[in-house]
């Protein structure tokens, strides 16, 4: 395995890096706004996006996306991490599994988002299912030419821009586990609230009940009852983008208190000087290079033909397990680092730590992480998880 950039990986990580100095120039009028910002802008980061080759990164070149391994996205997520305030939805990575519909489906619903004239959520958390989306209540009922589906969704990150979302409910009597296209403006839908959570996100996570809502049988995507497979599918790459986000984050939150470090002085030297802050700074750099490096082993194995896909969700859950966490750790320290000014939200250490504990929750806690992990080693032994497939 040799885990040297090429020379065109090298650039991708390059125009990223450069993207995502962009982007941070608007953190803090994100921060003031209370996340939000205006739309001529948006639109204007869109196309500088598309123009870095930085958009629908996920998705292949012949539809319009970047055509990007799993690995080349790590390289690109880990950059987009950096940035504070979710900015980092503005080049938008559509749902992995939009790639699975037929090609009235992709010309309707993925095309559009590819070209950034229409935006998708994920409809899968509800109020009484978080961890386990196996135990939803959504129903999808038959009903003449389609289905009529009913239920709750929480947390549906960007439903307040999207244009339509992907919901999952449990199909006809034998409750069979269904994606289905559901237009957010159709009769019978309604965005009930969207709270205010501890981080300024750029786009929310609002809350979705559906009432008699019909849907056409053209518009299931991948079939009857593949439902809870293809959100595994999408869980998996998701854990991955959030191992590499971490990662990048917490990079940032290092340099930053690095050069602090540095430069501040108490007692007549630079705080850098003394040995209770260099041990800090040390756990940081350690933190990071191991989770870089094994999140970019996964990414790599991925892209290799025949890796067998639940070793894969494992492995992309000890990443993101370990990934975040460690970035938590990591932004906690820098924000002592920093002292007074860590806890001063223009300073952007303040920002990722309030924005780097979701990472511990959404697309599954850490708890589930530690459950689909030891499930792994239960079943297949420790060589799976441990040894690199390839």
């Amino acid at each position: 395995m040799d885990m040297r950039y090429t020379p065109e990986q090298a650039d991708l990580k390059r125009r990223a890096a450069e993207y995502a100095r962009l982007l941070m120039r608007y953190e803090d009028q994100s921060e003031q706004a209370g996340g939000p910002l205006p739309q001529e802008l948006v639109t204007e980061l869109t196309r500088a996006a598309m123009d870095a080759g930085v958009y629908a990164i996920n998705m292949p070149a012949e539809w319009g996306g970047a055509g990007l391994s799993l690995l080349d996205q790590v390289i690109v997520e880990e950059e987009f991490g950096k940035v504070t305030n979710c900015l980092w939805d503005i080049p938008w990575r559509p749902a992995n599994v939009l790639a699975y519909g037929d090609e009235r489906q992709r010309e309707k619903y993925l095309l559009p988002v590819i070209r950034a004239e229409r935006f998708d959520a994920f409809a899968v958390t509800e109020p009484g299912a978080g961890s386990d989306p196996s135990s939803g209540t959504s129903t999808a009922t038959r009903t003449d030419g389609g289905w009529l589906l009913n239920g709750e969704k929480w947390f549906v990150t960007c439903g307040d821009i999207a244009d339509f979302l992907l919901v999952q409910a449990d199909a006809g009597p034998e409750k069979l586990p269904t994606l289905f296209f559901v237009d957010k403006a159709a009769p019978g839908v309604e965005m009930t609230r969207v709270p205010h959570f501890m981080h300024s996100a750029v786009n929310g996570h609002p809350e979705f009940t559906f009432t008699d809502v019909f849907v056409a049988d053209e518009d299931v995507l991948g079939g009857v009852g593949n439902g809870y497979e293809l959100t595994k599918e999408w869980f998996t790459d998701e854990r991955l983008m959030i191992a590499a986000r971490t990662v990048g984050a917490a990079e940032r939150a290092l340099q930053l208190a690095r050069d602090w470090a540095v430069e501040r002085e108490q007692f007549g030297a630079p705080i850098a000087s003394y040995q209770l802050i260099q041990g800090m700074l040390a756990d940081c750099a350690v933190d990071i290079a191991v989770n870089r490096a094994y999140t970019h082993q996964v990414a790599w194995e991925a892209d290799q033909p025949g890796t067998d896909r639940k070793t894969l969700h494992a492995k992309a859950s000890t990443a993101k397990l370990a990934a975040s966490e460690a970035a938590g750790r990591v932004a906690d320290r820098c924000l002592q680092i920093f002292g007074g000014r860590g806890y001063d939200r223009t300073y952007p250490v303040e920002r990722m730590y309030r924005e780097l504990r979701v990472d511990r929750i959404w697309e599954g806690t850490s708890e589930i992480q530690r459950l689909i992990i030891a499930n792994e080693l239960i079943k297949r032994g420790t060589r799976a998880l441990a040894l690199p497939t390839h």
